[in-house]
């Protein structure tokens, strides 16, 4: 069974169950081999958590050593303060924490230039 025929069995299989008042949602990339599902009560904010897991799981596999994790890591690490204070206040610690990952972003890209600029 190839991976569209299975995503075509899925469809029927939420179609079924979306008969019987069960909400749900089929986010497909068939290119990529991923099917997401969601439920009824899943918002944007829940969406972009999840999907910034993903990107925090790669930033945190990803060898130090590569020339874009220090990119990566830090910018997913002031996105996932955002979106956990979403709907309430920064503290003052968060804020610094936001400041540090920023100056260390900065000077992530600014090796990156210098790499660039010396070869």
């Amino acid at each position: 069974m190839s991976f569209e025929e299975f995503y075509r069995s899925l469809q029927e299989f939420v179609e079924s169950h979306s008969k019987k008042g069960t909400m749900l949602k089929l986010e497909p990339d068939i290119q990529s081999s991923i099917i997401r599902i969601f439920g009824e009560n899943m918002s944007a904010l829940v969406r972009a958590k999840n999907g910034l897991d993903d990107v925090s799981e790669l930033s945190l596999a990803t060898a130090e050593h590569h020339p874009y994790w220090g990119v990566l890591y830090h910018a997913t690490q002031i996105s996932k303060l955002a979106l956990e204070k979403w709907n309430s206040e920064l503290t003052k610690e968060e804020l610094d924490e936001i400041m540090w990952s920023i100056a260390e972003l900065k000077n992530t890209v600014e090796k990156l230039k210098e790499k660039t600029t010396s070869s």
